[in-house]
Parts: structure tokens; sequence; C-alpha cells
């Protein structure tokens, strides 16, 4: 293995930009934040400059203590909160498992928005991620079988080798979906729009779910 270079580093502090395409008015904003981010998301995944809008960091806490962020995929979003698939035994799903509450942020450079999401964690209902998994490609379907995600690996061909044995397993029938993958559900309780704007004077929206399930709108300092 190569060692790397003990000279690495690099001043970023004049690394900046003013943002100032935009701003958000709670004055003229929905009274339900699903909508406001139903609005974002399609600008976004209108964007020629977004590869993918719907690229969402998920951040968690492991069973020891330590957080974890990683980037998934958003599959869907309705009203009652946010969709992703995982390996239920991955690294994620264990931390998910001990510590349900999850943060899931969006970074849409483009729009100089972001939206930040605290929420709860669940299993979707199998139904759903049967479904789901239906509409996978049938090489994405067989690697869910493959890889059994996070765990420590020999190497490169070992994967390859596993990938083309569930291909020998399922050949000329349906891949089906494995029992330790599927789909979360994270039902919101807080989501903070933001809006990049000059001289860091930033518009940060929250939205609070309370007790009556009525949403509370809140301006934060930037």
């Amino acid at each position: 293995m190569k060692t790397g270079n003990e000279n690495i580093g690099e001043d970023l502090s004049n690394e900046r930009r003013s943002y100032e395409k935009y701003h958000l008015d709670e004055r003229t904003v929905t009274d339900n934040p699903m909508d406001l981010f139903q609005n974002w998301y399609n600008q976004a995944d209108e964007c020629d400059m977004i590869e993918e809008a719907n690229a969402m960091t998920i951040s968690t806490v492991r069973p020891d203590g330590r957080p974890h962020a990683r980037v998934v995929l958003l599959k869907r979003f309705t009203w009652e909160g946010f969709y992703f698939y995982t390996n239920y035994r991955s690294d994620k799903g264990r931390a998910i498992e001990a510590h349900p509450d999850v943060c899931i942020s969006f970074f849409w450079d483009a729009l100089e928005r972001q939206v930040i999401i605290e929420g709860r964690a669940e299993k979707a209902p199998e139904d759903a991620s049967d479904g789901y998994f239906a509409t996978r490609p049938r090489g994405s379907r067989l690697g869910a079988w493959a890889s059994e995600q996070s765990s420590v690996v020999p190497s490169r061909e070992y994967l390859d080798e596993r990938l083309e044995e569930f291909g020998h397993k399922f050949e000329d029938q349906d891949v089906p979906r494995p029992p330790h993958c599927g789909l979360y559900l994270v039902r919101p309780v807080s989501i903070e729009f933001w809006q990049g704007r000059p001289n860091r004077m930033h518009d940060r929206l929250r939205y609070t779910l309370e007790e009556d399930f009525e949403w509370k709108l809140e301006r934060l300092a930037p």
C-alpha cells in the first residue's frame, strides 16, 4: 500500500462566494413544509446544473455513540415523510436499530439552498419495500444479495465472484427482495429551509411539528 504525502495541506480560509440568487420570506411560504419541499425539490430536479437532486446525506449515531454520515438517494417522499433504501444489516441499519433518531440534509449548490430534516426512522411496510425493489435493475437486485454491506471483504474479486454466484442462482427467474434489505421511512419532526443570501445573512426558516400535529414556523439567525 502506498504511503501518503506528509506535506498534504491547504489553506481554504479564502474559499467563499456571495449567495445572491433567491430569498426566503416567512410571510409567503406554505403552512406545511412538505409543500415547500415539493416546490424546492422540483426546482432542483429541473436544474441542469444538479446531477442528482435526490442525493441526501443521512446522519446516524452508531451503537457505540459515534456519529456517522453518508450520502444515499431519496426514493420517495409523501405527507408521511422521506423514504430511502438500504441493507438492514449495514452500518446505517444497525445504527438506526440502536438510535432511530436521524438527520437528513440536501444541498443544492446551484440554487444556493439546503434542507435539514430531523426525524425518526422506521422500516417501511414490506409490500412497499417489495414494490420498490421490483423497480430496480436486475444487476442491482443481484447486488443486494451479493453484497454483505459494510462487512470487510478480502478483495474486489470476491465481490465479483459473489455477484456471479447469485446471477447463476437466480438465472431465468425473478430476483426477490432479500429479507435483510428494504425501505426506511423518516417521519420528520423538524424541517429547516436554508437559502443563501449576501453578507452571510442567510434566510433560515424552521418548521417544527407540535403535539397537535400542526407545524410551527420560526425564523433562525444565520
